[in-house]
């Protein structure tokens, strides 16, 4: 008999292939996986705000995938120093590491323009949303096991898994007539899939929660209701989770920011605007106070003096974090959830709307957007038409075994999340383009 923290330690597959001499713990193992993953190795290729072919400074989803991952080891580092008392409940950093690395996987190429596009194309199929993705390769498509995917563990899942709740359940009730009008120009808003994970993995979410109580998976699992025009939201998460999230905030505030300055996108007054919100003893504290100047600098040092203001910031907000518990849950893992207090909480969400609102909003920026929309919607209509014809051997294989017409949708839009923004614009420019492609080109 496994007691229960083994549970947690527990993997899908019957059999676990085990090597002589392999001194590694089950979370080495899940985090080795991840970093020689096929869908790992992708997220060089994937945009994270600006498209990869922009520059080679800015981030892209594997950069900013290893930043999240540093920034969730710093934060259980802290944890364990300053509250020794609940280090049985905190993450190996192992395992800490793995959700930051893996919480991206399932991101389509063009960043949320390719995400709507999914979801728009599969309206009638049961939709797309990126983190239900990446719960959907984690466990199926990668081909680290013939059937559960890289086959991690269960507590490794259960980090991953930010919304646990399926896609049925959340969906807003009555969507527009999904249209070829893809050049609306709401789509973007309309299209926007819910917060969730795919229904195609019911089956998974119900072993994750499999040690949990009857209440804790009813209570896990509650969920504001959607209405005609909106969708409902998630309400819970588990004390991994929780700290990936964060870390993911931290690092798309932060780092994303700091991209912008660099692009000069942002200027002192973009600054400025974000320190109405920053609390001043607060920014005492952490000394903050002189951030503006070593950001904005300057001199010939101006790279180093940046360097070390974005340090301060990301170790500010790091120091910050807390423990808080819902005594609702029986399981600890549930129950507890690391939370930032309202002075750096405000600070943080005021660095992310500023690299909203300058960044992402901008009109360059959303021509990519659009640009990378039309593309993945042009090449779902084209595989759907002649899959056949078009779709490399190993996606034509399953999409001859699919049961029926949703499966068989459901493979096509596999194949083109696991896209980058790259292999995209080549198919694309195969397909669309005159004197593109040739015959002896290897898809």
């Amino acid at each position: 008999m496994h007691n229960k923290e083994d549970k947690w330690k527990l993997r899908r597959a019957p059999t676990v292939v085990k090597r002589q001499v392999d001194q590694r713990e089950e979370y080495e193992r899940d985090r080795a996986r991840v970093i020689h993953s096929s869908a790992f190795r992708r997220l060089q290729a994937k945009t994270q705000i600006l498209g990869v072919l922009e520059g080679d400074f800015h981030r892209t989803r594997l950069t900013h995938s290893m930043e999240v991952a540093q920034i969730g080891r710093g934060m259980v580092l802290n944890l364990q120093k300053r509250l020794p008392k609940s280090n049985h409940l905190l993450p190996q950093l192992e395992q800490i590491e793995t959700t930051g690395l893996a919480h991206d996987l399932g991101h389509p190429p063009f960043g949320h323009g390719g995400e709507t596009a999914l979801n728009f194309a599969m309206a009638d199929y049961g939709g797309f949303e990126g983190n239900g993705q990446t719960l959907r390769i984690l466990t199926q498509l990668e081909s680290h096991t013939p059937e559960n995917g890289l086959d991690l563990t269960r507590r490794t899942l259960l980090g991953v898994l930010k919304y646990p709740v399926p896609y049925s359940n959340l969906c807003k009730i009555s969507h527009p007539e999904a249209t070829k009008k893809s050049t609306d120009l709401n789509f973007q808003h309309t299209w926007q899939p819910p917060k969730c994970f795919l229904d195609t993995e019911q089956e998974v979410f119900n072993w994750i929660l499999e040690p949990l109580s009857n209440a804790d998976k009813i209570l896990f699992s509650e969920h504001t209701s959607p209405t005609k025009h909106s969708h409902g939201l998630s309400l819970y998460k588990a004390l991994d989770t929780s700290l990936m999230n964060l870390a993911d905030d931290i690092a798309y505030g932060i780092h994303d920011f700091e991209d912008g300055i660099v692009l000069r996108l942002l200027t002192r007054d973009h600054w400025r605007e974000v320190t109405q919100h920053l609390d001043e003893k607060w920014a005492q504290k952490n000394n903050l106070l002189q951030i503006e100047n070593m950001l904005f600098t300057r001199k010939e040092n101006s790279g180093y003096s940046r360097r070390q203001a974005v340090g301060a910031l990301v170790h500010a907000l790091i120091s910050s974090v807390e423990l808080k518990l819902n005594e609702n849950f029986e399981e600890p893992l549930l129950g507890w959830n690391v939370v930032l207090p309202e002075e750096p909480l405000c600070f943080l969400k005021a660095l992310k709307e500023t690299v909203s609102r300058h960044v992402i909003q901008l009109n360059t920026v959303q021509a990519t957007t659009f640009k990378g929309r039309k593309i993945v919607l042009s090449l779902f209509d084209a595989l759907s038409a002649e899959p056949e014809m078009l779709l490399p051997s190993s996606f034509q294989f399953l999409w001859k075994e699919a049961k029926s017409d949703l499966q068989q949708k459901r493979i096509i839009c596999d194949f083109i999340a696991g896209m980058t923004d790259q292999y995209a614009n080549r198919f694309y420019e195969r397909l669309y383009l005159p004197g593109h492609g040739s015959v002896f080109d290897r898809i």
